[in-house]
């Protein structure tokens, strides 16, 4: 039994990492870990996105164990104003809308995008939206 949780966050990062757009503004850098210094500072290239909060809620049904699952999906730029960190958050909810993730061990209902929130970090120098997707996902 696979995880839906763990394999859903394996679609999405090789979903992103094959998108153009996303792959224009960000290269490969899509993060479960944010690298960072040994001072705790941020050492990735900005920008970049890093796949953040997860919940899972328990929704069972007759004979079917179902997942509504959130997600958080961060997107930094270090670029002077918010048009950089916009463009980038664009980016990764059009690769996402209305996904079809072929799933191998669990069944994808549905996948959307609820939220997007855009505001300056407390560090004074980057800009940061958080894309809050949810998801349900049968496991058999």
């Amino acid at each position: 039994m696979t995880s839906p949780a763990k394999e859903l966050q394996g679609a999405i990062v090789s979903r992103l990492k094959a998108d153009a757009t996303v792959a224009a503004l960000v290269e490969q850098r899509i993060y479960d870990h944010v690298p960072r210094s040994t001072t705790g500072d941020v050492s990735a290239t900005f920008p970049f996105v890093g796949i953040a909060n997860w919940q899972e809620i328990s929704d069972d049904a007759d004979c079917i164990n179902g997942f509504q699952i959130f997600v958080d999906i961060d997107c930094w730029s270090r670029s002077v104003g918010f048009p950089q960190v916009h463009d980038l958050a664009d980016a990764v909810r059009a690769a996402l809308s209305d996904a079809e993730f072929a799933l191998s061990a669990n069944a994808l209902v549905y996948f959307e995008c609820r939220e997007n929130r855009t505001f300056r970090d407390p560090d004074g120098l980057s800009s940061h939206a958080v894309l809050t997707f949810e998801a349900f996902v049968e496991q058999p």
